[in-house]
């Protein structure tokens, strides 16, 4: 019996291979033209304890260099347009600072510079900017030791200048939240970081007060006592955090109008049966009755500019299900962007996290959201070595085009010019063509975004997109591509709120007029005026 099964399988074998190839490919191919044209894609990058980068302390410049390319080539290879980094622990920086000293987990040592000198921040930015991706600062605002028996400190760290400002808890030490001096404190760090450095964002994740440690009791007492005016204990906990976030986006938008600011959170607000807004889950600590961060009444005042929440649960978990979770933050963003946070890190360490779909799943089912506009990863090395292969699902499937980042208008940033082509030039295997625009317009344009098009079309949907690169004057944009089947490239520019300029044609078909010709759409009056350059 196993033996004339055996001959029909090798009768049919061949078919079948062919047949599972088709539905593959074709399945892949689907996959990759439902992939949207603006979509989020990042990665977390963590710091404290080196979980990230640097992979040790105490490594050279050179070597703290070439970790970070070799984890943003990686990134760049996987399709992701942003980088989320944290650049302030624990009350200390990655970066030069008058007000906190350099990390222990850049160099060994807290207060000690890099050597050879340099600026990691800078650094990193113009890396990530380099690939035209965004870069999101992230901070943890109470953290200030992370472990009161190992961390280094200083002998002028804040801590030791401002002692009545903390609270020691867990065998760590936090900012009291409720002293307003700590208020101003952190939004003064937060200020500086922004005026000085070329930042798409501030990121905090969702270390507010601190998680309960059962017999463990956070005493902020003292300043209860002074501020509390007839709360209760939770409500004035609330309205402390409350006080920060709405100082921090002021102060913020103030500085730079086109900077967000976005809150990571513990993936469940309140449990349904606390609150009948709540969501249907059974978590054992929430954002809203444990963190004291009401989020969503910061999403409805328009405090924050995006919310990510943690979703690092599988379908159909007992507590906390991926799928309950995706449609209450779906249906509670209040009209701002929400990026899901997916857990890549648990890849292979419990069962349902060896199933390689499950990461694939979770993008498929989030991309049916309305209102969910992109993921993000945590974290970043737990993409080395191609876990479950979903570096090769992103790369071949879900991000195998590239996406923009959601636009958002503001008055007081300009709306991208049209971008001028110039000296087209096509070969058998390359065709070649500089962008610019006036220079009083280059303040207003930070990406550049090429399509490739057919003939007869317009369009300029997402399974269109080819390339996205960053935009400097006169830039030189090469196309891997046989000039004699290509039909035409469309080019637009991006400002800082990623909005988009009406698109200029870059080439057509060769076989109607000589490469060097150029043309420029009109969108609004439907019309294609043409513009010789000889």
């Amino acid at each position: 019996m196993i033996s004339n099964l055996r001959k029909r399988l090798m009768l049919y074998r061949k078919p079948l291979l062919f047949l599972f190839l088709f539905l593959f490919v074709s399945c892949s191919f689907a996959i990759a033209q439902a992939s949207p044209k603006r979509e989020f894609r990042a990665v977390w990058i963590a710091t404290v304890d080196n979980i990230d980068w640097p992979s040790k302390k105490g490594l050279s410049s050179a070597q703290q260099q070439q970790e970070f390319i070799r984890q943003l080539d990686l990134h760049e290879a996987n399709g992701i347009n942003a980088i989320i980094m944290q650049i302030r622990p624990a009350a200390d920086a990655f970066f030069p600072s008058k007000i906190e000293p350099w990390s222990e987990w850049l160099t060994g040592t807290q207060g000690k510079a890099p050597s050879p000198y340099y600026d990691p921040l800078k650094f990193i930015i113009d890396e990530v900017h380099k690939r035209g991706m965004e870069f999101h600062a992230w901070c943890n605002p109470y953290r200030a030791v992370f472990s009161n028996n190992t961390s280094s400190l200083t002998a002028n760290h804040i801590t030791k200048r401002k002692p009545e400002w903390f609270i020691n808890y867990g065998g760590q030490r936090f900012f009291d939240p409720g002293n307003k001096d700590v208020q101003l404190y952190v939004n003064q760090v937060v200020e500086d970081i922004v005026q000085r450095y070329d930042i798409d964002a501030i990121h905090f994740d969702d270390y507010f007060y601190p998680y309960r440690i059962p017999g463990k009791h956070f005493n902020d007492q003292k300043s209860f006592a002074k501020y509390g005016k007839g709360l209760s204990l939770e409500d004035w906990r609330r309205s402390n955090v409350d006080s920060v976030i709405r100082k921090l986006n002021a102060t913020i938008k103030k500085v730079k109008p086109y900077c967000r600011f976005g809150i990571s959170p513990f993936g469940v607000w309140r449990n349904i049966d606390r609150d009948s807004l709540g969501s249907a889950t059974r978590a054992g600590q929430t954002n809203y009755d444990d963190l004291y961060a009401d989020i969503l009444l910061w999403l409805r005042n328009d405090w924050i500019d995006y919310v990510a929440p943690q979703l690092y649960w599988e379908f159909g978990h007992s507590a906390a299900a991926y799928e309950v979770l995706l449609k209450w933050w779906n249906d509670h963003s209040y009209g701002k962007d929400c990026y899901i946070g997916l857990g890549v890190y648990k890849a292979n360490k419990l069962k349902a996290w060896r199933d390689p779909a499950v990461i694939p799943m979770q993008i498929k089912e989030l991309r049916t959201m309305p209102n969910v506009h992109g993921m993000i990863f945590f974290s970043s090395t737990s993409f080395y070595g191609n876990p479950l292969g979903w570096n090769d699902s992103l790369r071949n499937n879900y991000f195998h085009y590239p996406a923009l980042i959601g636009a958002r208008r503001n008055p007081m940033i300009a709306l991208p010019p049209v971008p001028e082509v110039s000296h087209i030039t096509s070969g058998s295997t390359k065709i070649s063509f500089r962008v610019s625009t006036a220079a009083a317009d280059t303040g207003n344009v930070r990406l550049v975004a090429v399509y490739s098009v057919p003939e007869q079309s317009n369009d300029t949907s997402g399974s269109k997109l080819i390339a996205v690169y960053p935009f400097v004057q006169l830039r030189l944009i090469e196309i891997n591509a046989d000039s004699s089947q290509y039909q035409k490239f469309y080019v637009t520019f991006l400002n800082r709120l990623n909005e988009e300029s009406t698109p200029s044609l870059a080439l057509y078909s060769p076989r109607q007029t000589p490469a060097v010709a150029v043309l420029e759409e009109k969108k609004a009056k439907g019309k294609v005026k043409k513009r010789n350059k000889r």
